[in-house]
């Protein structure tokens, strides 16, 4: 589909070497959507146009000159590009050009070349449009295509009353000269991505997707497209739902007659025939009238819709091509679009209150930012905060996600001051990269808490667009993503609201100490033995016995909040004996319920001035938790959810500590004997041989690994030394490899069913003369089927120590990630294995290696000699800094590491490495196309 949401023209489609893949959606500065793609012939017309749209004094600026009008050779030369040397890119919005850029190439002295590494850049806005970020967008994507075509540097001539465009290229962060001469002002820059051009770029994505999102919430007119007269109809729910909303409301039923009102709202029988704008539409018609009701959308300007139609990707392929020409359609004029088959979007702004959602009533106002997918977790999770007393400040389920996702609603809940907590059930990521990098900076000030769904089967819910790689994204990769980025995982919806609630209401804990105070012995040593199960300190409890009133109460937590060794304080309340035969509704309250609330009020006030959290857990006292909720101390009926909560506080309140830590102090250190040219040297000599060109033809490139001896090389670029492995097919063989390597040496099978199972006997150490190897490799030999099966070697004996497994392996759909763990069965059985993100830094690589169940092992277990952990911190750093040199390294798997007293000895490495990836997160902006 073209951009406006009809089939492709053919001369377009058909133009020999046109670039398809340079198509992007883009979001502007105002939340608007536009398509950049590159001009062609056809847009002759168009471009005259859009011409013709332009002030006389941006004409000016662009050609040094009053230029009135195009002339027909200067409609071809701007038409006609062979997208090499010569390239034009435009803005679309509505079919029509808004924005122009084009680059010529050009050699060193200025004149048009072919081989020249250097091209003139230049640009045109129409007026109406300046301002919208559309210069800064375009520069963004003609930088990427002039890459790829080998230019290097741009250059620009530019008026200095110019002043908009000379800071279109100032604000861009690359690195840039300026020279003054002839009253033109000439730039030249660099167009290697920097750190600098970067965050220009992520900022800028961040604003713009933030306030398409607070358009999505903020409408002042809405309308529902799709009322039916039925009242129980999906359209005249939306409808009943807007009953609150205070901006202008219309309902859209293209079968109703002249002056039909439904719900006390003035019916139309087209959106075009509203008389003034509308900022959002509600999609409630069949999915076969969905396109003419998108474009009657497109048409009248609305900026943005809710499709709560379902039949598209949840239905198959077909369906998947429908949802994907709707969303190119909306974007094609402007438009955002929540869903398809969405649930909808709220907002309890007590100034412009929205329910565009299935939702019967508003939810109160709250503090949490409330995402999910699937419509059904939707109603549950209002439910759950309806049944609570808590509040939303917004909320979405998009369904099917097709363009607005949670990393949209990320982006805005950074920005929303009356968004404390974000709270998020996740079924599938689109882009996880993105998520860890926008919830990385948002967990710095605001808790994000996720369920992630699907945690064992892994399975993709029907309807989810993602990248393929995201699709198969392991658990243990979704547990690093979130532990890098702060995010709060918890199991059940239960735990969303329990660890939401402790968040919001209650400061972060300083530390993991707890301080446990109530009138209940047995419930203070449930809620102990909590603590103690979910990695908290806890003291002893503290029992005032069942007969404590209030002022007991007052006075113990009191002692515990002012205690410099306590970070948290559990209370913990049972009924007073006696009082809990009655069912809840007829029994009165107990006398001292009311003393205790106030003693723990009290408490909770003086709990936020000294920085400590203070919580209760409780046993049929729906009462006391009812009255603490004005001093927003939460209340658990259970002290295991109490202690859950408290401990992902501590958990994430650990991080924030760290993270904040690591801005200051973390660092990627030099490391010595690296020389990365050789290695790049070595990796495009292996993807040129006849086993890389045919991985090249392969989709999305085969991995390809390589010989030991060319591996053994390329870690050696990066300071990774392999002891030296020999070939020992018979026993001559093996006692000719011994004396090669020098005695002593190990003596072991490495067929894949024996390798790295010493537990099978196939392994021989400590061989210091002939006459032991030969006696080794005749037990080995009749153990193990003979030398033919076990494919025995010979290799120089390391220290003793304490055996590792370090590894890298490139996720496409996150990046590369770097893992640790201890070698043997024990630890593959149990999963225990740790990861961090690369490029990794000195913090990363200390807390890895720390992080495993069994990392006593590395640290003197038992009396045993503390190894050189030191030494294990530098191999992880040159080995995240290989597969970050390097992306056409898919994996690194050394195996085992020996970690010893003193040293560390690498015994085994596995390389694998693959056709360059396209790196989506270091492009240009660009929105979801899949």
């Amino acid at each position: 589909m073209d951009e406006s949401g009809t089939e492709p023209r053919t001369d377009q489609a058909d133009e020999t070497g046109y670039p398809q893949h340079w198509e992007a959606d883009v979001l502007l500065r105002d939340g608007g959507a536009a398509r950049i793609r590159p001009i062609t012939p056809a847009d002759a017309e168009r471009l005259v146009e859009f011409y013709d749209q332009v002030s006389d004094q941006s004409k000016y600026f662009r050609f040094f000159a009053p230029y009135p009008r195009l002339s027909d050779k200067d409609v071809r030369r701007f038409t006609h590009h062979d997208y090499v040397n010569r390239v034009g890119l435009a803005a679309v919005v509505r079919d029509g050009i808004i924005a122009t850029v084009r680059y010529d190439r050009i050699d060193k002295d200025g004149r048009p070349s072919t081989t020249g590494t250097d091209a003139e850049v230049a640009f045109l806005v129409q007026d109406a449009h300046q301002g919208r970020g559309v210069a800064s967008a375009l520069l963004e994507h003609i930088a990427a295509v002039a890459q790829e075509r080998g230019i290097r540097r741009f250059t620009a001539e530019v008026l200095p009353e110019n002043r908009k465009m000379v800071k279109v290229f100032t604000d861009a962060g690359y690195t840039q000269h300026r020279s003054f001469a002839d009253g033109v002002v000439h730039l030249e820059f660099d167009l290697e991505p920097t750190a600098a051009s970067l965050a220009v770029m992520r900022g800028r994505e961040h604003r713009a997707e933030a306030r398409s999102v607070q358009r999505l919430l903020t409408p002042r007119s809405v309308a529902v497209v799709g009322v039916s007269r039925s009242p129980l109809s999906v359209g005249r729910g939306l409808l009943r739902s807007l009953a609150g909303f205070r901006g202008e409301l219309y309902a859209v039923n293209r079968s109703a007659p002249e002056g039909t009102v439904l719900d006390g709202v003035a019916t139309h029988r087209s959106l075009l025939d509203i008389p003034g704008p509308v900022d959002l539409a509600l999609i409630a018609v069949p999915e076969p009238a969905v396109p003419a009701a998108v474009a009657d959308c497109g048409a009248h300007g609305v900026q943005g819709l809710v499709v709560v139609t379902a039949g598209y990707a949840e239905t198959g392929p077909e369906g998947r091509d429908r949802q994907r020409a709707l969303v190119r359609q909306a974007r094609a004029a402007g438009m955002r679009v929540v869903g398809p088959n969405a649930f909808g979007l709220v907002s309890t702004d007590p100034e412009r209150p929205l329910n565009a959602s299935l939702a019967p009533v508003l939810p109160a106002r709250g503090p949490f930012g409330v995402f999910c997918q699937s419509g059904a977790i939707g109603v549950a999770l209002l439910e759950a905060a309806h049944r609570r007393g808590l509040g939303v400040s917004s909320f979405a389920s998009v369904g099917n996600r097709a363009d607005v996702s949670g990393n949209d609603l990320l982006q805005y809940w950074e920005e929303d001051a009356a968004t404390e907590v974000v709270l998020m059930y996740m079924e599938s990521f689109g882009n996880p990269r993105k998520f860890t990098r926008i919830a990385r900076r948002l967990a710095a000030s605001k808790p994000v808490v996720v369920v992630k769904g699907a945690r064992h089967t892994g399975s993709l819910p029907p309807g989810h667009a993602v990248q393929p790689a995201a699709s198969r994204l392991k658990d243990a990769t979704v547990d690093a993503l979130f532990e890098q980025a702060g995010v709060v995982r918890v199991e059940t919806i239960t735990d969303l609201f329990d660890t939401g609630e402790l968040l919001a209401g209650q400061p972060l804990p300083a530390g993991d100490r707890v301080a446990v105070v109530g009138n209940s012995d047995s419930l203070g040593l449930l809620t102990y033995d909590a603590c103690l199960g979910s990695g908290l300190r806890p003291r002893s409890p503290v029992d005032l016995t069942t007969a404590a009133t209030g002022e007991n109460f007052r006075i113990a937590l009191d002692t515990a909040l002012g205690d410099p060794a306590v970070d948290a304080v559990i209370a913990v309340a049972i009924p007073p004996i006696g009082v809990q035969g009655a069912p809840e509704p007829e029994r009165e309250l107990p006398e001292d319920e009311p003393e205790i609330a106030a003693a723990l009020l009290d408490a909770g006030v003086r709990a936020r001035e000294l920085g400590k959290p203070l919580l209760l857990a409780h046993l049929a006292l729906g009462g006391l938790a009812e009255r603490l909720r004005s001093g927003r101390i939460p209340s658990f009926p259970a002290p295991e959810r109490a202690v859950r909560a408290l401990a992902h506080a501590v958990h994430y309140a650990q991080w924030r500590e760290r993270s904040a830590e690591a801005e200051r102090t973390a660092r990627i250190p030099e490391l010595e004997g690296i020389d990365e040219g050789r290695a790049r040297a070595l990796v495009e000599e292996a993807l040129s041989s006849r086993q890389g060109v045919a991985a090249r033809t392969q989709p999305g490139g085969a991995r390809i690994t390589l010989p030991e001896g060319d591996a053994e090389a390329l870690l050696a670029c990066y300071g990774i030394a392999v002891r030296p492995v020999l070939a020992a097919p018979d026993e001559e063989s093996a006692v000719r490899a011994a004396a090669r390597l020098g005695y002593p040496v190990a003596l072991k099978a490495t067929a894949d069913h024996l390798r790295h199972r010493p537990d099978l006997g196939s392994v021989r150490l400590d061989l210091t003369g002939e006459e032991g190897l030969r006696r080794a490799f005749r037990e080995l030999d009749a153990l193990l089927g003979g030398a033919a099966q076990a494919r025995p070697v010979v290799q120089e004996l390391a220290p003793r120590g304490v055996d590792t497994v370090i590894g890298a392996t490139v996720d496409p759909a996150v990046g590369a990630i770097l893992s640790f763990g201890l070698a043997g069965a024990p630890a593959e059985l149990l999963g225990d294995v740790a990861h961090r993100l690369v490029p990794a830094t000195d913090r990363d690589v200390a807390g890895l290696i720390r992080e495993v169940r069994a990392a006593p092992l590395l640290f003197g277990w038992r009396g045993a000699d503390p190894v050189d952990t030191g030494a294990l911190e530098e191999l992880l750093l040159r080995v995240s800094r290989l597969v970050d040199d390097l992306p056409e390294v898919a994996s690194v798997d050394l195996e085992p590491v020996v970690v010893a007293p003193q040293g560390l000895a690498v015994l085994g490495a596995v390389v694998r490495i693959a056709p360059l990836p396209v790196r989506t997160d270091l492009g240009p902006r660009a929105m979801s196309s899949l």
